[in-house]
């Protein structure tokens, strides 16, 4: 039985493809034996052309000149944020040393300025990027093996459902969530086909974006970015929206959630702007790591060339795009965006039909798909609340160590977790999902998540300490708004 047929249902695939006997194509344009038309190949079969054609030295050799000359063009592109792959392989950036952050105590540790600058910077220095020398990174082809595919194959096939594990099956594919939901929506929404994208520089481009994110951080890693993913999956299908998206909009969609964290530190905005790091000194202290993650995308964007076959003025309106949407998840701006809905669904003045209100509505559901969290079933919502507080005390922790002011919600002997994520639901949640179940006309998806809000937000209730209980709801009224708004600010939404 064909390969197609043994593990998708003919009717969902729409065309498949077909190839004479020995002929592997390296991309999906034109090719000998490449059937024109969308091309939504099952997951084994890309999964074996991809590691044959990795393995070709030819086209090994040309990836390799092609990213020595985009690469010499992304640092001139952006000066003083700039993207290099180092010797590890694993993130763009070296940590943050921050032990350094008391140079009183640590003196003796801090050696030259140079040293000090290299160890609190994002950057690398361009001599250690392994691409400027001319060697490309050989990382391995993390998707699943033919023989790895069943359950993780199968939860692909739910991909859609609300109650979706990413946790799950981010142990099913290895710790690689992030590339292989990647890899499945591009081929099932038919980008792959319609950009006419190269496989094994796609699979490139994913891994970077991968391994850029921080494992360590309990919270903003690839896990997050994976289920931000799948949530924004799950709201390009709302029926209000889905009829009017574009391929481009929906890529765009896909890459700003799949990007929209990358290379986050672990730390807040307020963190870096009080140990003056000089992202905080780039970007003046405004929306600091959302500028850096969009950059940060752009760089892994031009150095994999992904999008370097298409014409120079739509890469950039690309680029603009998804810098667009990445920036729009500055928790600050949450109100600007939240009352330019209200405005919108109350003149009902929205016509998806242009492309300037499509994009506000991608922003949204972004937004949404950042803090939907507390939106999901209990069992994993409440995983992600308890990662989160961790991250926020590890900051806490790192603040009073080097006798810093010790940020809002991040001290664990005071700030309890049901707290905080009542508070977070309470006025950052509510009020967004409120609205998106208004313009989605209170679809099946919306209820649902309104659903498991307010059921989340009894248990958090439930499990609050005593004292807390007395009080009631008086504990996030009043200052308790603002100071919620101010801890959440730089995407570290609960």
């Amino acid at each position: 039985m064909p390969v197609l047929e043994r593990y998708f249902h003919s009717a969902e695939l729409g065309r498949r493809w077909t190839a004479p006997e020995g002929v592997l194509p390296s991309s999906l344009g034109s090719r000998p034996g490449c059937q024109q038309g969308p091309l939504p190949w099952d997951l084994p079969e890309m999964i074996r052309m991809v590691k044959l054609v990795w393995k070709s030295k030819s086209e090994l050799q040309a990836t390799k000149q092609r990213g020595i000359l985009e690469n010499e063009d992304a640092l001139h592109s952006f000066p003083g944020d700039v993207r290099l792959r180092g010797q590890t392989g694993v993130g763009s950036y070296p940590f943050i040393d921050f032990r350094l952050l008391n140079n009183t105590t640590h003196s003796g540790e801090i050696g030259t300025k140079k040293k000090v600058k290299r160890l609190l910077s994002f950057q690398r220095y361009f001599h250690a990027s392994r691409l400027l020398r001319g060697i490309i990174p050989q990382a391995p082809l993390h998707l699943l093996d033919e023989d790895y595919l069943g359950q993780a194959r199968h939860m692909l096939s739910k991909v859609g459902m609300w109650d979706f594990d990413i946790f799950l099956f981010d142990r099913l594919t290895n710790g690689n969530s992030l590339v292989t939901l990647l890899c499945h929506l591009f081929n099932t929404h038919g980008l792959i086909h319609h950009f006419k994208l190269d496989m094994v520089t796609l699979h490139r481009f994913l891994v970077m974006v991968q391994e850029d994110y921080h494992g360590q951080n309990p919270y903003h890693n690839a896990v997050h970015a994976a289920d931000v993913t799948q949530a924004m999956h799950c709201y390009l299908k709302e029926p209000k929206l889905a009829s009017f998206l574009t391929p481009l909009d929906i890529m765009l969609g896909l890459l700003a959630a799949a990007a929209h964290d990358v290379d986050h530190p672990g730390v807040n905005q307020p963190f870096l702007i009080k140990t003056n790091h000089h992202l905080a000194n780039l970007y003046q202290n405004m929306s600091v790591l959302e500028n850096h993650h969009w950059r940060s995308t752009i760089g892994m964007l031009r150095e994999s060339r992904l999008l370097a076959h298409l014409p120079k003025e739509m890469t950039q309106d690309i680029e603009q795009q998804l810098g667009s949407l990445i920036l729009a998840t500055d928790i600050n701006r949450q109100n600007e965006f939240l009352t330019r809905l209200k405005t919108h669904l109350h003149n009902k003045d929205l016509r998806l039909e242009d492309a300037h209100d499509r994009h506000f509505m991608l922003q949204i559901a972004l937004k949404c798909a950042d803090i939907c969290n507390p939106c999901r079933i209990w069992e994993m919502s409440k995983q992600w609340s308890e990662r989160v507080c961790e991250e926020f005390y590890r900051q806490g922790d790192l603040e009073q160590k080097f006798e810093l002011e010790i940020s809002p919600l991040c001290n664990q002997q005071k700030d309890s977790i049901p707290s905080i994520q009542i508070g977070f639901m309470t006025y950052i949640v509510e009020p967004l999902f409120r609205e998106w179940a208004r313009f989605t006309g209170n679809s099946s998806l919306s209820e649902n998540m309104l659903s498991h809000l307010a059921h989340n937000k009894a248990q958090w209730k439930s499990l609050l300490p005593k004292q807390h209980r007395r009080r009631g709801s008086t504990d996030h009224g009043g200052p308790g708004t603002e100071k919620e708004e101010q801890t959440v600010a730089e995407g570290d939404a609960p």
